[in-house]
């Protein structure tokens, strides 16, 4: 059984050896290890092999033995075996050929979750432009690991700035012969408007039986238009607007390709969980924390 276990080691000669010793005592192998210094102390990453029967108490138990602190253990994969570097640069490649794959790929790459699944987790932050993005997870984050965070974010950053200049403008800011864009409410539509015609719409629709707590937004913009801040503008307006309607969160639809999604979100200042599926890219943002319109 394979075993991914980290654990807390004193930062002095000869205690890698007694982790080995009271391992192959116990006939357990270490199949990959990863050390992450600290000050006084080192965390240490296995993964483990052990017999079937073994438990996170057993583990707890050994790494006790040869000085360990704060041991996790959780039930891995092979997936657990890949080579390191490797995974990092096969997540650079997919967030260069799909920025708005930043979020998982970030949070698969630290065996971390997007949104919180436990009530007490550590949490990571990551400026991609302005914009903060959290991934958490139960075992502590190491400052390598907050270092190698940052350094996908300003990758995500750069790559955003040099397709999208300005990525995140202000919605109204002057633009063409001088016209600033106005955002108007209808019931459930808002609508930008400049110079009297409209450029840009969001519509919230209804909820349906089997979720009523969530609500998609279809967002359009002109494309005479786009790349200005509109779309941001609409997307946090629609939000609210969704929220004052009784939503708990919004669903974005779209196709997988369209690279303008993640920085629209980042821009409105929101986080969400960006999945794809097929030739589809959805987004579903939560909106209990935003005020109504």
């Amino acid at each position: 059984m394979l075993w991914r276990v980290r654990t807390t080691l004193p930062d002095r000669p000869g205690t890698l050896a007694a982790v080995a010793r009271e391992c192959g005592e116990a006939q357990v192998n270490i199949a990959r290890f990863q050390v992450f210094p600290g000050h006084d102390s080192v965390t240490d990453e296995m993964v483990l092999s052990t017999p079937d029967d073994w438990t996170e108490d057993d583990l707890a138990e050994l790494l006790a033995r040869a000085g360990g602190t704060d041991v996790l253990a959780r039930p891995c994969t092979e997936e657990a075996l890949e080579d390191q570097p490797t995974r990092y640069v096969e997540a650079a490649r997919s967030v260069l050929s799909q920025p708005a794959s930043f979020p998982d790929v970030v949070a698969h790459l630290f065996d971390a979750d997007v949104h919180p699944t436990a009530p007490e987790q550590d949490v990571m932050e990551m400026a991609v432009g302005d914009v903060q993005v959290q991934i958490r997870r139960e075992a502590p984050f190491t400052d390598i690991e907050i270092a190698r965070g940052a350094a996908m974010a300003q990758l995500v950053s750069d790559v955003l700035a040099r397709e999208r200049p300005g990525f995140a403008p202000s919605g109204n800011r002057r633009m063409g012969a001088g016209a600033t864009p106005e955002y108007v409410v209808r019931g459930s539509t808002v609508t930008a408007v400049a110079d009297g015609v409209a450029i840009g719409e969001a519509i919230v629709h209804d909820p349906k039986a089997e979720d009523p707590g969530v609500r998609s937004i279809d967002l359009v913009v002109d494309v005479a238009w786009q790349r200005r801040g509109i779309g941001t503008r609409l997307l946090s307006d629609a939000a609210r607007l969704a929220r004052q309607l009784g939503a708990e969160e919004i669903l974005l639809s779209t196709a997988h390709d369209n690279r303008a999604v993640l920085p629209m979100v980042l821009a409105a200042g929101m986080r969400g969980r960006i999945r794809m599926a097929g030739e589809t890219l959805t987004v579903r943002i939560a909106v209990q924390e935003l005020r109504p319109r």
